[in-house]
């Protein structure tokens, strides 16, 4: 870590005096201390990812500084394979209404005398019947879009227990009606179980998101729709976005729009690899597939019988993407100016949408320097923070009062973090 810190400060250095900055006025620029800086470009002080990319987009070092920071970085390998005798969910419910799911081996359930398991094997069709039912398929379909929209108000671990309960509800339906039935009901299964996956990553479990995401590929195979594994990459590639990993984020996602998929999912892939290179520091790639990813989304068609793929309230979703990627790349004020416009877009029902974005926009606005604004914002949102309980939101709610508590002689930043560090215990998974 020295060497890495003192390598990055070196650079820093080089670049700064090059491009005809003094301490202070790069330290003005990116809205650090000139004490911080002199640390850092010392080798005394390691950066932070967050000063790494305001440099870079300042110094236009297109990345070097970027990978300076990332170097070295131990990085938890995400991978989706476990073995195939995990296939049970054991729900334990406590006095005081909580509960919690959790995978263990049929063979452990068995050894721990469990009266009933939630097993995710999927059955083979009972030979005596043939009867179709659209109906059945019609209702569970008006559920999902209602749980989908108690997921934008609600503590994601509440719904999970109900969720689980209707997937494998799917699952055993599936074997007691006729083929065409027994299709849609699977695949409207894999969209519960990829639904779940979310959430089950919203309450900070991301290997029991990637568990249920393998869950959803395995129904939609079932179905006969053989393009949701390309999806699954996708949401692979989203929980390594959030551990700051740009390269398996890009990688993955590239993978993902291999093969011809339908255009949504190769638009949604192509909007984790601009991610993925803005985490990089690369600006020209992130916008370059930015624009893939909104030609593709535009050839998206509505289906009836399937529920839309990822989020439904974003009106565009790849100008909120452009919005989160600018942060990424270090024009913090850029990306505020983005995210507010498209926040005005949303509509009053997307809750956990608005907190997810508005507190990236707030955290835009903190590394701006507009230090009041960014307080105003959360303020609004503090509430509904609280009552989501989200373990992506509270990366950037974390990143937010780190950049606030950097100027301890403003009102709004010493009247706002009491109240921020009370919303991130209750965001805590």
């Amino acid at each position: 870590m020295v060497q890495q810190a003192t390598t990055f400060g070196e650079e820093l250095r080089r670049r700064r005096l090059a491009a005809g900055f003094s301490l202070t006025g790069l330290a003005q620029r990116v809205h650090y201390s000139k004490s911080q800086l002199s640390k850092v470009e010392r080798g005394l002080k390691g950066p932070s990812r967050e000063l790494a990319r305001l440099c870079d987009a300042a110094l236009g070092a297109a990345g070097t500084l970027v990978a300076l920071c990332q170097e070295n970085r131990s990085r938890d390998q995400i991978t989706a394979e476990t073995s195939a005798d995990e296939e049970v969910w054991i729900m334990q419910l406590s006095p005081d209404g909580q509960s919690r799911f959790h995978p263990i081996s049929r063979r452990q359930a068995v050894m721990a005398g469990a009266a009933s398991v939630a097993g995710m094997r999927i059955g083979i069709p009972a030979a005596h019947t043939a009867k179709e039912d659209t109906s059945l398929l019609g209702s569970y379909r008006s559920l999902f879009d209602q749980y989908r929209q108690l997921g934008q108000a609600s503590n994601a671990g509440l719904l999970v227990p109900v969720l689980i309960a209707q997937t494998h509800a799917l699952q055993e339906l599936s074997r007691q009606v006729g083929a065409r039935t027994r299709q849609g009901l699977l695949r409207l299964g894999s969209r519960y179980a990829e639904y779940i996956g979310w959430l089950v990553q919203e309450s900070g479990d991301d290997a029991g998101a990637l568990w249920w995401t393998r869950r959803a590929v395995e129904l939609a195979d079932a179905s006969g729709d053989h393009n949701l594994a390309a999806y699954a990459l996708v949401r692979r590639a989203l929980v390594t976005l959030y551990r700051d990993d740009a390269e398996q984020t890009i990688g993955l996602a590239r993978r993902a729009q291999t093969g011809g998929g339908p255009p949504r999912i190769r638009g949604l892939a192509a909007q984790r690899e601009a991610q993925g290179h803005a985490l990089a520091g690369d600006y020209d790639s992130c916008m370059r597939c930015l624009e893939q990813a909104r030609t593709l989304l535009a050839q998206h068609a509505e289906s009836v019988e399937s529920p839309v793929i990822g989020t439904t309230n974003l009106p565009d979703p790849a100008e909120m993407v452009r919005g989160w990627c600018l942060y990424d790349l270090g024009r913090p004020g850029a990306a505020a100016q983005v995210i507010e416009t498209q926040l005005a877009q949303l509509p009053e029902r997307a809750v956990r949408t608005r907190v997810r974005f508005g507190v990236r926009g707030a955290l835009s606005h903190a590394a701006d320097g507009e230090i009041d604004q960014a307080c105003l914002l959360t303020r609004g949102l503090l509430r509904d923070i609280t009552t989501i309980s989200s373990a992506t939101v509270s990366a950037d709610l974390r990143a937010l009062a780190r950049t606030l508590s950097r100027h301890p002689k403003n009102p709004s930043a010493s009247e706002l973090l009491p109240g921020l560090g009370t919303a991130l215990r209750a965001a805590a998974p």
